[in-house]
């Protein structure tokens, strides 16, 4: 029985490296190959690799600061309210001690707590597709908007971000939108307000159809590699592998973080199914689950790239007290996913193969902000981007997933930091904009020299922002530091 079992494990790992479909029989938790890489199978015949940096602490670091023993530091309040009419319009209403406006200290100088966002949506299927005009809204004010799915009924106020304190300072702009004349007060943004302004309040009038109220306490403090129950976790998009994330990996492993990145089901050394519905979004995202409740401890951190970014929203959302913050690199809007109907990646896996060469080319150019020695020599390193025209075809038809649309988005109480690379051709700036508008908590930053793969462009500037973004905490507003001492006092 001992021999069979040590078969199956050698054979698991043999089938890993060569690519070749796995067949065994039982489960097997998890197998460490020689290279450092561990082999897990999170179901049966599907194995997957995972590159797990677990630091060596001393005695000194282990008794480092953590975040116990500071009563109500980093504490903020979540109040909100999102309305859901029919016909898709959504109204999102902070409440109260609203996070955007105490923390991130809008520009304009409101010093308004609430806000309201109400956005129309004439075709609730466009606000699902990548690209359209209802992605390219104007920015959350701490005023009353009324945002309308065409660009051209939008007005965004001159001058303005969306996030416009950010905790992190390095060579990355923050977004400015398009100059456009200035709307001050209160007032909604209309195209028209004679014609614009009675069908407002009259949509108010209406009873929603469906409510969500999120009231709640986030305890957000700082990830410090010294601290035992800080995890971070890697997480690739379409075609890549986890050896896109060599530069942060070794990075954040120098500073004492434990590091897990994984290769996604048909990717890097992971095990490839013969079978398409292995690749639908459901069937990754429960892989991802299976990594996440093995690896995660208490304050985890979620870092996902492209099409890694939804598998980081459902993370956070599932699991709102395990997650502590999360990175999107160049993530796209918060829309509902549905494949293309009209792609290459819809032609037969015979005729993409054939235009491999093509293909890779065209990801070169869309992918990297230069073409030069070091962006080819990239793609030809390493297993990063080897991935079958099968598994290409499938996971681009697999991306379906209608639950996370705006509202689904609009419920994570999570810090989130965006990164977007300012050449971009595969993700509009105007996507992460509109998930800055979106998320409760944001911070948007944008590396200008960077691209789609701005995190292998610019590992510095990427790693910066990252390692800033974890050491950051909210400031602790006066009257609740003063109710912070008494409650301290009134301990001893």
């Amino acid at each position: 029985m001992r021999t069979n079992m040590l078969t199956s494990i050698t054979e698991g790992i043999l089938c890993c490296i060569t690519g070749r479909q796995l067949n065994v029989v039982g489960t097997i938790d998890s197998v460490e190959s020689a290279d450092g890489y561990e082999y897990v199978e999170v179901k049966p015949g599907r194995v997957l690799r995972v590159k797990h940096v677990v630091p060596v602490r001393t005695e000194e670091q282990q008794r480092a600061e953590g975040c116990e023993g500071r009563p109500g530091r980093g504490v903020v309040h979540c109040r909100r309210r999102i309305c859901i009419y029919r016909g898709g319009q959504v109204v999102i209403e902070n409440l109260g001690d609203a996070v955007r406006s105490e923390i991130l200290h809008c520009r304009n100088g409101s010093g308004d707590p609430g806000s309201t966002l109400e956005i129309e949506l004439s075709d609730t299927h466009a606000a699902a597709q990548p690209g359209t005009a209802a992605e390219s809204a104007a920015p959350v004010q701490p005023s009353t908007a009324v945002m309308q799915p065409s660009a051209a009924h939008v007005q965004p106020r001159t001058g303005t971000a969306p996030i416009s304190a950010a905790p992190v300072h390095s060579s990355a702009a923050t977004v400015q939108p398009s100059a456009a004349p200035v709307q001050s007060g209160a007032a909604p943004m209309q195209p028209n307000a004679t014609t614009a302004q009675p069908s407002a309040a009259k949509r108010r009038r209406r009873r929603p159809k469906r409510t969500v109220t999120i009231d709640c306490k986030k305890h957000i403090t700082s990830c410090k590699g010294t601290q035992s129950d800080v995890v971070l976790f890697f997480i690739h998009g379409v075609g890549g592998s986890l050896d896109i994330w060599k530069e942060q990996l070794d990075f954040f492993g120098k500073l004492g973080y434990e590091v897990v990145a994984l290769d996604l089901a048909g990717h890097g050394a992971s095990t490839a199914p013969k079978v398409g519905a292995a690749y639908t979004f459901y069937a990754l995202r429960e892989d991802m689950r299976a990594i996440f409740k093995r690896y995660a401890k208490k304050r985890n951190v979620l870092i996902g790239h492209s099409y890694g970014v939804s598998f980081c929203t459902f993370l956070a959302h599932e699991y709102p007290d395990q997650v502590h913050k999360v990175v999107m690199i160049n993530g796209g809007g918060p829309t509902a996913l549905e494949p293309s109907l009209c792609s290459i990646f819809n032609l037969p896996s015979c005729v993409l193969h054939c235009l491999s060469p093509c293909l890779l080319w065209s990801f070169l150019k869309a992918a990297f902000a230069r073409q030069g020695a070091k962006e080819k020599q990239l793609l030809r390193d390493g297993n990063a981007f080897k991935v079958t025209s099968f598994v290409l075809r499938a996971m681009m038809s697999g991306q379906y997933w209608p639950e996370g649309d705006e509202v689904y988005h609009a419920e994570l109480t999570v810090p989130v930091l965006l990164l977007h690379g300012l050449h971009d051709r595969f993700v509009p700036i105007e996507e992460d904009q509109r998930m800055a508008e979106i998320l409760l908590i944001a911070f948007l930053k944008i590396i200008d020299e960077g691209s789609h793969m701005v995190m292998m462009e610019c590992p510095e500037t990427v790693n910066t922002l990252l390692h800033e973004f974890l050491l950051w905490e909210p400031e602790v507003s006066a009257g609740e530091a003063a109710e912070n001492g008494q409650r301290e006092e009134s301990t001893k």
